[in-house]
């Protein structure tokens, strides 16, 4: 025995739950639909007819009714063998083209012909519109489906919530604004001058120097060296910030520091 002849009789046939199978079981039966393969599998009696057109490339506006009957009927044959509630729908298809075919073949006057309709008409307007439905349920279909083509993901994100101080209360901006007065009655110089103060400056001073600091506690807002004058139109413009929200006031708790800053996403130019 060659090497070519025992290699392939060493050759398993085939292989169950990793072991090799050398050669078949004497008691084996297969049944005889076994090894039956079907290969078109068809949702109607239209569906198998668009696909005798397209398979053989016939004009779906002028079909060839001996050809395409006679193709219908050998596979209506073939299911029939197969399945008699199958085929009990195809039937029934059977008997139009049939009937159209024999509509065709029967002579007409000559006068009739132009005033009748094509017998094909109606097939032709329904496998039409078989075809348009078709096409959209295929597209509808290859739209991604959840558990089909993906499947949805969970994801737990654990963010820990910014704290948010209280709101500044009126009594606690008078408190702060007396004290300011006392510490600039102090400090103050017997000079006698005329000055001309902007609110608007003000707030543009006040917005330019949040925007080199995160915040500034409420007392750093004023010098000890400003007149009452610049201490009311400081505050003043303070005021007019945080009624446009273009800063904010906040305070950890009552009596506690007020601390002064840009309100968040505010771009200083």
């Amino acid at each position: 025995m060659s090497e070519v002849a025992a290699t392939e009789a060493a050759a398993p046939i085939a292989r169950y739950r990793g072991e090799a199978v050398l050669q078949l079981p004497q008691d084996l039966y297969i049944p005889p639909d076994a090894l039956e393969v079907f290969l078109e599998t068809f949702e109607g009696p239209l569906d198998l007819l668009l696909y005798l057109i397209r398979k053989h490339n016939l004009d779906v506006l002028d079909i060839p009714m001996a050809r395409l009957t006679a193709q219908y009927l050998e596979y209506v044959e073939v299911m029939r063998r197969k399945s008699l509630e199958l085929a009990a729908e195809y039937l029934v298809m059977a008997a139009v083209l049939i009937e159209i075919k024999s509509r065709m073949l029967l002579p007409r006057p000559p006068s009739a012909v132009a005033e009748e309709e094509d017998p094909r008409a109606e097939l032709v307007r329904r496998l039409l519109v078989y075809e348009q439905m078709k096409l959209a349920a295929q597209r509808i279909d290859d739209i991604p489906q959840l558990g089909r083509d993906y499947m949805l993901a969970q994801v737990w994100v654990d963010k820990t919530a910014e704290y948010v101080m209280p709101n500044v209360s009126a009594e606690d901006l008078r408190q702060a604004w007396l004290w300011l007065l006392q510490r600039a009655s102090v400090n103050k110089h017997h000079r006698v001058t005329r000055d001309q103060l902007s609110v608007r400056e003000h707030m543009t001073l006040i917005l330019r120097r949040l925007r080199e600091v995160s915040f500034l506690e409420f007392t750093q807002m004023f010098s000890q060296e400003d007149g009452v004058p610049k201490l009311v139109v400081t505050l003043l413009a303070i005021l007019e910030l945080a009624r446009e929200s273009m800063i904010e006031l906040s305070q950890q708790e009552a009596y506690a520091p007020i601390y002064v800053k840009l309100t968040h996403g505010l771009t200083v130019v």
